[in-house]
């Protein structure tokens, strides 16, 4: 692949993971009384699906067929509905260092989910990048978060575990969809078949919310919520997509604890210290293996390249 669009993959990446690693400490804020955990789901849904369509209006439309409907609808149950339910109900029962600790299964489970699906090779490379990312971010947190927030519970662990598995099952059920679409097409179907699924049940929620009693920063909490940590990460990730494997996708989730460590070092809660320095190296380090690591594709390619060798007149 082009290396350029490599390069724009992992920017995209990039920035979503920076996104969502910031949710992990400003939902939390949300859900301590000021809005529901159904509620904000609800309202991420509605926010997404009506600014994706919005601006599916002013592009050239796209025709989907009613099989990759049906595998959108896949998607949206395990990237949006089943990935952000779970996730935000686990958080609201545990602690936001919990929540990033099992953020780091995602790129195992994805490395799984591909080999099942996909038929992706585990080589031991890939294997190798993923534990040494995990360590790092495991070791990161470990040393540098515990003073964010103590409350854990077994049943939010359980509930944000779930998340993850969705959400690594949607980046491999949806790769191959995200080569035929526009990123808007995509997410415009996706968050709509939430709204459909979810809304009739969240209306509830939704009308107990005192929005007018909500104050500044709640306001500004739950626009950075809606537009930073849902708008623009899902549409980044059909991006990543069309450029990069589900496994080096699921890697950039290292990423979320050193974010967390950095907001804790910016608002005074955390210091930066030689370990976290060392962790995070560990984590792209493990990223940059993953990255070079030999795809299904390469593989079949090194296979075709040594056949041709051998039938060759010359050999």
């Amino acid at each position: 692949m082009n290396p350029t669009k490599q390069y724009q993959g992992h920017i995209a990446l990039l920035c979503s993971s920076v996104f969502f690693g910031l949710n992990f400490v400003i939902s939390k804020g949300l859900l301590n009384g000021a809005i529901s955990p159904v509620g904000l789901n609800a309202l991420r849904f509605l926010a997404g699906a009506a600014v994706f369509w919005l601006i599916s209006m002013f592009m050239k439309s796209e025709k989907v067929s009613r099989r990759d409907l049906m595998i959108l609808f896949g998607g949206s149950v395990l990237g949006l509905m089943l990935n952000q339910i779970l996730f935000v109900q686990g958080l609201s029962k545990t602690s936001a260092i919990d929540a990033s600790i099992i953020s780091t299964t995602v790129p195992m489970l994805t490395m799984i989910f591909s080999a099942m699906i996909l038929k992706e090779p585990i080589s031991w490379m890939k294997t190798l990048g993923v534990i040494i990312g995990g360590v790092g971010a495991i070791f990161l947190i470990i040393t540098s978060l515990h003073g964010l927030d103590k409350q854990s519970s077994l049943l939010g662990d359980l509930l944000c575990l779930a998340s993850s598995a969705a959400y690594s099952l949607f980046l491999v059920v949806t790769k191959p969809i995200s080569q035929r679409y526009s990123p808007v097409t995509v997410m415009k179907w996706m968050f709509l078949f939430a709204v459909l699924l979810v809304i009739p049940f969240s209306l509830n929620s939704i009308m107990m919310i005192d929005f007018m009693g909500l104050g500044t920063p709640n306001w500004l909490s739950l626009g950075f919520v809606l537009v930073f940590a849902t708008i623009i990460p899902y549409f980044l990730i059909p991006v990543a997509q069309k450029k990069l494997r589900p496994t080096i996708q699921a890697m950039y989730n290292y990423v979320l604890p050193i974010v967390a460590t950095a907001l804790a070092v910016f608002t005074g809660t955390g210091t930066l210290t030689v370990t976290k320095v060392v962790a995070s190296v560990l984590v792209f380090a493990g990223v940059y293996i993953v990255t070079r690591s030999k795809s299904r594709a390469d593989i079949e390619v090194v296979r075709v390249n040594q056949a041709s060798k051998v039938h060759s007149p010359e050999s």
